[in-house]
């Protein structure tokens, strides 16, 4: 993750450098991220570039950390109107997801690229995006048992971990089954998530959850 002197540059310094590593990675593979482009484009030397960041793989994995933190924070600026129930909210959950995606495009590309494309480091990415989705799903499992909206007797723990593994694996999923290029995911963002056919699995996996886990 970036060095202590990377959060005391000044506000405008430090988002014209995040701006031009969000283009850099979103527009590349990997392997075709250029740390010379980065330095030139950001007008910053190629010495202060690593008082940053340690390497590629230090900055990659700090995107890959801001989407998380960015996505939960819209989710939370952004809650449901209508109703508090745990299983309608992880349905609004995936359709709000959409929503930011079409705000940052550039954060979910970068993010379906760690999913879905061959990364050369998927331990260290699965590493990251896997603590900040189980540290939002304990919330939302604690908060649901203590509702009473789930059963108290549900394990929290496995209840996590099957949460975490279906919003983690149901892109995947859908992309495998209805044989989507995933270069056509990159292009058109969530809009590929809204034909009727994956939207109706969507709600299947969402149904086995709740038969599962509602308090009865």
């Amino acid at each position: 993750m970036p060095t202590e002197t990377f959060f005391n540059l000044p506000e405008e310094k430090r988002s014209r450098l995040i701006d031009v590593l969000l283009d850099e990675f979103a527009q590349n593979d990997y392997d075709s991220v250029s740390i010379n482009r980065i330095t030139e484009r950001a007008g910053i030397a190629k010495g202060s570039f690593y008082q940053y960041f340690a390497d590629k793989k230090d900055c990659y994995l700090y995107l890959i950390q801001l989407g998380i933190e960015q996505k939960t924070a819209f989710l939370r600026q952004t809650p449901p109107a209508l109703t508090t129930d745990m299983f309608a909210y992880l349905r609004w959950l995936l359709d709000v997801g959409i929503q930011f995606q079409f705000h940052n495009p550039r954060l979910a590309q970068i993010a379906y690229k760690a999913l879905y494309d061959d990364v050369p480091l998927p331990a260290e990415t699965m590493q990251v995006i896997r603590h900040g989705s189980f540290a939002y799903f304990k919330q939302l499992v604690e908060q649901g048992i203590a509702d009473g909206s789930l059963d108290p007797d549900l394990d929290a723990e496995t209840a996590v971990f099957v949460l975490n593994v279906v919003f983690t694996e149901l892109g995947n999923h859908l992309i495998e089954r209805f044989a989507v290029n995933p270069a056509a995911l990159l292009r058109e963002g969530g809009t590929v998530l809204l034909q009727p056919a994956m939207r109706r699995v969507i709600e299947q996996v969402i149904d086995i959850l709740e038969r599962g886990m509602r308090r009865r």
